[in-house]
């Protein structure tokens, strides 16, 4: 009897940890899911005109979200590629530019990486929902000897009897266009190479959209940073851009945000 009672109160916790604050997953314009639903009041993230250097991949994601917010047939996404060129930023800024047409329409819920396991309880919870989600997970990899969770991605993304619901797509970001890591040693596989390397990409394979992301050249980083100097109102030298991007060893758009911020501070401003 003890048993049966625990059980009973187990099932009832998940049931309550699957609902926001609020209990009401059409009242918040983003969510956070770690288990359980957190609302989240806003999202950050900035406007879509300001992303630069990446003018396909932001067509290609904005388009697909807003089908997705308008009830139409969506992809899965995969956004792979360097580090600091977006790929986060764009999501959120195409769910945001949707909400502008209609809030009710979408919301977007991050998973955190270690919540994986949980997101059957998620998708059961935005099952029955009048409103689309963007499902996000940022960062994803995989360590060397783990089957199972890519497996049960693969699972959910496609095949599965798990699989998200309808109003659902999953979006993730990945420094990796496969996921999981790959080794030239797959090529010595005894048994069949082409069979090592295909289970590798088997999961990248199931997202409708790939899109890559590629570190930018210098133009493109000098025009992403005047594009937020206009916004802002910031006065900016190139020399001074190119010389900051040299000290950080690279150029991006999170460098050249990194190089906006320090024009602020400098000017006694906020962003």
């Amino acid at each position: 009897m003890k048993d049966e009672l625990a059980r009973i109160a187990e099932a009832l916790e998940r049931l309550t940890r699957a609902a926001p604050a609020g209990g009401d997953w059409a009242a918040a314009p983003a969510y956070v899911w770690d288990g359980g639903a957190r609302a989240v009041g806003a999202i950050s993230a900035p406007p879509l005109d300001l992303l630069r250097g990446i003018d396909a991949q932001k067509e290609i994601v904005s388009t697909n979200v807003a089908r997705l917010a308008a009830g139409h047939a969506a992809h899965d996404m995969l956004l792979w590629g360097a580090r600091g060129m977006g790929k986060s930023a764009l999501l959120r800024a195409a769910v945001l530019t949707a909400q502008e047409h209609d809030p009710a329409a979408i919301a977007l819920v991050q998973v955190a990486p270690e919540a994986l396991a949980t997101l059957p309880a998620l998708f059961a919870a935005l099952a029955g929902q009048q409103r689309r989600f963007l499902v996000y997970i940022d960062d994803l990899g995989f360590e060397d000897g783990d089957s199972a969770g890519p497996r049960a991605l693969r699972s959910w993304l496609e095949g599965g009897v798990e699989a998200r619901p309808g109003n659902v797509r999953l979006a993730v970001t990945s420094n990796r266009r496969a996921i999981v890591p790959r080794h030239l040693s797959e090529q010595d596989d005894p048994i069949n190479p082409r069979d090592a390397v295909d289970d590798k990409l088997a999961l990248a394979d199931r997202f409708g959209l790939s899109v890559g992301f590629h570190n930018c050249g210098q133009d493109d980083y000098l025009a992403i940073i005047a594009g937020y100097c206009a916004a802002h109102d910031l006065a900016w030298d190139a020399h001074d851009a190119l010389e900051w991007s040299k000290r950080r060893g690279a150029r991006s758009g999170r460098v050249a945000w990194q190089y906006v911020t320090e024009l602020a501070g400098r000017a006694g401003q906020a962003l």
